[in-house]
C-alpha cells in the first residue's frame, strides 16, 4: 500500500449521516426536535392527569404501565441507540425551554452547580431509587404521579432563575444515567476539527438567530463525548461552516479512549451495578429471608431500616470490589495509584451497567407488557378482558437475559483491555476477574424466581 493509500485509511471518517439531505434538512427546519416534543408533552400530561386522578390500581392506570412498564424499559435501549436523544425530546426540557422564553431571568449557572452538580445527580438518583422502596412509588400512582409534579417544580424553579437547561444538566436525576450510559451509545455527534478550529463565530454554543446556543453548554469544537450531548440539533442549525457530523459508531468505541477520566462518572458506574442488584434481590422470593437476616443483626423488624442496610450493602460492594480489585491490579505492576486505577477501570463497568438494567427491565416488559394495551384502550373506552399480562414464557425471559449479559461482559472486558492501554495481562487479569464475577452475579440473579412490580 502507498504511502498516500495509508494516510487516507488512517483519515477515514464514518459516515455522516448530515450527507444525507432530507435528514439534514429536516434536523435544521424548526420541526425538529418540536414535532417530537409537543408530541411526547401531549402524552406525558394524560399520564400525569391519570396517575393524580385515575384509578388507584397500579395495575389498572394507564400512567404507571406507560411510565414504569413502558418507558422505563425501553429508556436504555434509546440510550444505547441514540445516545441523549431522549433529552432532546423530554418533556420537561421543552417546559424549561418555555419558561425561560416567558419569565427567565437568565442568570448564568451557580458555580456550586457547575462544580457539584454531577454528584447532586448521583444522589437525587439513588434518593429516588431508595423512595420507589421505602414508599412505593412505583406500585402507587399517586406516588409517581406528586414525583413527576415535583420535578416538573424543580424545572419551573430552575428555570425561572438560570440559563439554559441548568436542571438537565445538574440536578436530572435521569442526567447521570443518561451521560454514562450514553459513552456506550451508538450515536455520535461531533465537530470536524479543521473546520472547527479556523471558526470565530463560536455560534455553536452562543447560538444565533436560527436556534439557542447549546442548551447543555457544550462546545462542539472540544466536545470529544457524547456523555451531554442531547442531539437537540441546535449546532447543526446554527454553524455557519457545516462543521457538524452525525455518525454511527460502534458501541462502547467512546470509552475506549478515554482521555480525561472522573472519579464521580466511575463510582456512578459501580454504583448502577449496586442499584441492579437491590432492584434484583428485592423482587427475589428470597427477600424477606435477606430481611431477616438483616433483622436479626439490625434488632429490629422495621422495614425501612433494615431495607436501608440491604441499599446500603448493595450500593458499597462493587465501591469495595472495585477498590480491591484497583489495589490488587496495581500490586501486580499495573501503573498509576489505585485511585487512578480506580477511575479509569470504573468506566469499564458501564456496558455490564447497561445490560443488567436492560435484563432487569427486559422481565418487566415482556412479563407485563400486555398491560400497556389493556391501559391504553381502558383509556379510550375500549371494553377488554385483561388477563394474563405476559408476552412470553419466563424460561424465554431467562435465556434472553443471560445472553444480555453475556454480551454486557464481553462489551467490558474488551474496554478494560482498551483502557488498559497494552497492559500486561498479568495486571489487568484482576480487572477480567472482577468483570467475570460482576456478569455471574447477574446472571444467578437472574436465574431465581421474580415477583412482578405492576401485575
Amino acid at each position: 500500500m502507498s504511502m498516500p493509500e495509508k494516510q487516507h485509511t488512517k483519515q477515514k471518517e464514518p459516515f455522516n449521516l448530515l450527507s444525507i439531505p432530507i435528514l439534514k434538512k429536516f434536523i435544521q427546519s424548526k420541526w425538529y426536535p418540536g414535532i417530537f416534543q409537543w408530541m411526547v408533552i401531549f402524552v406525558f400530561s394524560i399520564i400525569v392527569f391519570e396517575l393524580v386522578a385515575g384509578t388507584i390500581s397500579p395495575h389498572r392506570n394507564f400512567g404507571t404501565t406507560m411510565t414504569w412498564v413502558l418507558w422505563w424499559p425501553l429508556i436504555p435501549v434509546m440510550f444505547i441507540a441514540a445516545g441523549r436523544f431522549w433529552c432532546a425530546i423530554c418533556p420537561f426540557g421543552k417546559l424549561s425551554d418555555i419558561v425561560r422564553k416567558l419569565v427567565g431571568a437568565e442568570r448564568p449557572m451557580p458555580k456550586f452547580l457547575r462544580k457539584y452538580g454531577i454528584w447532586l445527580i448521583d444522589i437525587f438518583f439513588i434518593a429516588i431509587t431508595y423512595s420507589d422502596h421505602v414508599w412505593g412509588i412505583v406500585e402507587s400512582p399517586r406516588g409517581s404521579g406528586y414525583l413527576l409534579l415535583l420535578l416538573v417544580t424543580m424545572v419551573v424553579v430552575t428555570s425561572v432563575f438560570y440559563e439554559r437547561r441548568t436542571f438537565c444538566k445538574t440536578l436530572c436525576f435521569l442526567g447521570g444515567l443518561a451521560g454514562n450510559y450514553s459513552r456506550s451509545g451508538a450515536l455520535e455527534l461531533r465537530g470536524t476539527p479543521d473546520i472547527c478550529k479556523t471558526c470565530k463565530s463560536q455560534s455553536c454554543f452562543k447560538g444565533s438567530e436560527k436556534a439557542e446556543g447549546c442548551p447543555m453548554f457544550q462546545y462542539v469544537r472540544t466536545m470529544d463525548s457524547s456523555a451531554e450531548c442531547n442531539v437537540c440539533g441546535n449546532c447543526v442549525k446554527n454553524c455557519p461552516n457545516d462543521s457538524i457530523r452525525l455518525s454511527v459508531r460502534v458501541p462502547t468505541k467512546e470509552i475506549w479512549g478515554l482521555k480525561n477520566p472522573k472519579l464521580e462518572h466511575a463510582s456512578l458506574a459501580a454504583v448502577i451495578m449496586g442499584i441492579v442488584f437491590v432492584q434484583n434481590i428485592t423482587m427475589l422470593e428470597i427477600w424477606q429471608d435477606i430481611l431477616l437476616a438483616i433483622g436479626s443483626v439490625t434488632g429490629t423488624a422495621n422495614y425501612v431500616v433494615n431495607f436501608t442496610v440491604a441499599y446500603i450493602i448493595s450500593m458499597a460492594l462493587p465501591i469495595l470490589m472495585l477498590i480491591g480489585t484497583a489495589k490488587i491490579a496495581s500490586f501486580m505492576g499495573m501503573d498509576g495509584s489505585v485511585k487512578k486505577i480506580f477511575t479509569r477501570f470504573g468506566y469499564a463497568i458501564i456496558p455490564l451497567d447497561l445490560a443488567g438494567h436492560l435484563g432487569h427491565n427486559l422481565f418487566h416488559i415482556i412479563t407485563e407488557g400486555k398491560a400497556v394495551w389493556y391501559n391504553s384502550a381502558a383509556l379510550v373506552g375500549m371494553k377488554v378482558n385483561s388477563g394474563d399480562l405476559s408476552l412470553a414464557s419466563t424460561s424465554t425471559v431467562q435465556m434472553l437475559q443471560y445472553a444480555i449479559i453475556v454480551l454486557g461482559f464481553f462489551g467490558s472486558s474488551y474496554t478494560a483491555y482498551k483502557l488498559g492501554n497494552k497492559a500486561k495481562f498479568k495486571s489487568m487479569l484482576p480487572i477480567y476477574l472482577f468483570m467475570i464475577l460482576l456478569a455471574l452475579i447477574n446472571i444467578y440473579l437472574f436465574s431465581l424466581p421474580m415477583n412482578h412490580r405492576v401485575h
